[in-house]
């Protein structure tokens, strides 16, 4: 009966939606101008992906206690506590993990927990207030993580405080910023139920795909002029045709929102997620092998 309870709360780790993040490790590996370690990175993408994700995935699950449609899950099952075991197992495998990997790469995955725990927890829950909880996502999801996996890829600090570097950081938590307020449309009256004032409630429909559009687009304008900086354009090229797939379906997804809002619904968010995590992740793995 007890594995039984782990069973049916596992899938709430939602692993597999841990794919749609993939974009950001690729592309701190993509941006190092100095070899990395193959088998330090393949031991930051288990810990980060594996691990990590999936652990701040549970216990967001835990506190939403969402009865609607969720990021990876049409119909999640009712959280118990066994879910919030797994959840600090995963923590400390992922901590552990990092700490044996580089000590520093251990304290930022410690960092990275922490601030995700603040974003759920119900004594803290930044996700009620919507620009900070919004700031709060783009920059651990975005910078933060695109730095982490670099430090845990064995990156010397010289390469990671390169100013390119870092502009490059920016364009992730750009990318972000665009892209967070779309996994919130399809949720406005769970999010309302429980309180929670997301960025995208805020905005409205229609607003958010304004939003997203205008991140999208400042981040792109970025990583171009940052590219042309580097003197990459092989990648600039590269980024521009593998896009070319996200670029069509967001339009075209926008513009039957804005003659039925319905269709800002799961599916298509979700259809979205998977066409740019496949995308971006393609287009930043042929940088990082170009």
């Amino acid at each position: 009966m007890l594995i039984t309870n782990y069973k049916k709360a596992l899938p709430l780790l939602r692993i597999p939606f841990s794919v749609y993040l993939m974009p950001i490790f690729w592309f701190g590996l993509s941006a190092l101008r100095e070899p990395i370690s193959g088998w330090r990175a393949g031991g930051a993408f288990v810990i980060l992906h594996l691990l990590a994700y999936p652990a701040s995935n549970g216990y967001n699950s835990y506190y939403d206690r969402d009865e609607g449609s969720i990021g990876g899950l049409k119909h999640p099952p009712k959280v118990s506590a066994e879910l919030l075991h797994l959840v600090y197992l995963f923590d400390g495998l992922a901590v552990l993990g990092g700490v044996l990997l580089s000590p520093w790469f251990g304290l930022l995955v410690a960092i990275y927990l922490l601030v995700s725990k603040a974003y759920s927890y119900e004594g803290i829950r930044l996700k009620k207030y919507p620009l900070l909880s919004t700031l709060v996502v783009v920059i651990f999801q975005g910078a933060f993580t695109f730095l982490m996996t670099q430090v845990g890829a064995g990156t010397s600090w010289d390469a990671i405080a390169e100013p390119t570097n870092l502009l490059l950081a920016l364009v992730s938590s750009l990318f972000l910023c665009g892209s967070y307020p779309l996994t919130q449309v399809y949720q406005h009256q769970e999010d309302a139920r429980r309180g929670d004032r997301t960025l995208s409630l805020l905005l409205g429909i229609r607003g958010t795909f304004v939003f997203a559009a205008g991140g999208l687009l400042a981040g792109a304008a970025v990583l171009a002029y940052t590219l042309w900086l580097r003197q990459e354009i092989g990648h600039l090229l590269i980024f521009l045709v593998a896009t070319g797939p996200v670029v069509f379906l967001f339009s075209r997804w926008a513009w039957a929102v804005w003659r039925n809002p319905a269709a800002a619904d799961f599916e298509h968010t979700m259809r979205m997620n998977q066409v740019s995590s496949v995308c971006l992740s393609v287009a930043f793995m042929l940088m990082l092998l170009w």
